[in-house]
């Protein structure tokens, strides 16, 4: 059964978002949809002395547009990132080990538009740093007809999805009787359980980017995102 998820791209997500795709055969960047402002697209959290802050990658305003086609014109944010990540987290266990891919990421690129920093972001993280083996594609590679619903489906059956992995937000809005129809199982995804760990500034927040957990937890990443599920030993027994 070819499983399938399929979600706007974000900046830098939390560890829930690479559960989904750690679950599925194929991950759909679904970015030629309207982009949505003050969302995770270009933001996301960290912990800081003071508190969970925000790291924001400025857009402008304009809201007539779809996420694909959301340009970055002021680089400065890159190195005001580079920075506030170096601040508080330079001091974390496996920082050190992620410290290239960071300087690579804000310093030696210049990125023309979200989508582009977004999915490099997100496949060089889940490939490289947690080994997942998922294989991903692009919505815009695919003339899906119809709208909101009607789009999903036909995009799934593109891709010949035959289950398909949901957010739980998705709840409101989805007609389970619409997959029922076009032969596509549905699930919705359970962020519930996931185990705590050492992280600095408590009390503790599952609601950060994937870097925190990554800087705090390194290789054993994966287990507190999907691992402590599949029954297998904890880190400390590894």
């Amino acid at each position: 059964m070819k499983k399938v998820a399929i979600l706007q791209s974000n900046y830098i997500p939390w560890k829930g978002y690479f559960d989904i795709i750690h679950d599925v055969d194929l991950f759909v960047f679904y970015d030629d949809v309207q982009y949505t402002k003050n969302d995770w697209r270009n933001r996301n959290r960290i912990k800081t002395t003071n508190g969970v802050q925000w790291l924001t990658v400025p857009v402008g305003q304009g809201l007539d547009r779809l996420t694909c086609e959301v340009a970055l014109v002021d680089p400065h944010w890159a190195q005001k990132h580079h920075k506030t990540l170096c601040q508080y987290y330079g001091k974390a266990p496996h920082f050190r080990h992620y410290r290239e891919f960071l300087d690579e990421v804000y310093l030696g690129r210049r990125w023309d538009t979200l989508v582009g920093l977004n999915h490099f972001l997100i496949k060089t993280i889940a490939r490289e740093f947690l080994g997942i083996t998922t294989l991903f594609a692009d919505s815009r590679d695919y003339p899906a007809q119809g709208k909101k619903l009607d789009r999903l489906i036909d995009l799934l059956n593109q891709v010949e999805a035959e289950y398909y992995l949901s957010g739980p937000a998705a709840k409101s809005y989805i007609d389970p009787e619409a997959f029922a129809g076009a032969g596509i199982a549905l699930a919705f995804k359970d962020y519930a359980g996931y185990p705590e760990y050492s992280q600095f500034h408590p009390p503790f927040d599952h609601a950060v980017t994937i870097f925190d957990l990554l800087f705090h937890a390194g290789p054993d990443a994966p287990w507190y995102i999907w691992g402590w599920r599949e029954a297998l030993p904890g880190p400390s027994q590894q």
